[in-house]
């Protein structure tokens, strides 16, 4: 019983070291988007970020893209100068990883409009925010802090049309741009389990 209360202990432990802090600096990282380009968070300084897990084997993910829902966001968020991060931390051994050329092929499938996909095999990014879902969406203000933790809207659905429900990143993101306090900064993020190697 003891050793159990003590690897409990060190998993919460473990788990409070790592966790994204709403209002704290959002962790740096590197990684490499399918590409072969190196991605750091630190270039976007000063810019918002919006960051997202993403698997679109997973239907609530597959759902937000194949409607068109969520290449519009991109769209629109992009002509405002955010800055989209998709991140995939489906590992190597797992049937919905992708290739470089596998991932290229599905962003011009599914028009993508966000700034990169990063290839996260590792799950060194997903580990580092504590990315639960797909999708999960973190955004991250101009000063480098985070504003919003979880999930992309309030429609936990994988069909019908996105566009209905209230989208928490695009709010976030709004109040943000009008130099307005986030008023929704963390919900329970919904889809399905990110695939990490570990």
């Amino acid at each position: 019983m003891k050793q159990l209360f003590t690897l409990l202990f060190a998993i919460t432990l473990g788990t409070s070291l790592f966790a994204v802090e709403i209002g704290k600096p959002a962790p740096d990282f590197t990684g490499t988007d399918i590409n072969g380009k190196t991605i750091k968070l630190s270039d976007y300084k000063g810019k918002l970020v919006v960051i997202e897990s993403y698997n679109s084997d997973c239907p609530f993910c597959h759902n937000h893209y194949a409607s068109g829902a969520m290449p519009e966001l991109q769209k629109e968020l992009a002509a405002k100068g955010v800055i989209w991060l998709m991140v995939d931390s489906v590992n190597t051994n797992n049937f919905s990883y992708r290739t470089p050329a596998q991932a290229q092929q599905e962003w011009a499938d599914l028009k993508i409009a966000a700034t990169a996909w990063l290839d996260d095999y590792t799950g060194d990014i997903g580990h580092l925010y504590g990315m639960k879902t797909t999708p999960h969406c973190f955004v991250i203000a101009t000063d480098g802090t985070l504003a919003y933790d979880g999930a992309i809207d309030n429609r936990p659905q994988p069909f019908g049309d996105p566009r209905t429900a209230k989208n928490y990143v695009r709010a976030a993101v709004a109040e943000l741009l009008a130099g307005k306090p986030v008023s929704v900064t963390q919900t329970k993020p919904y889809g399905c389990g990110v695939h990490y190697a570990n």
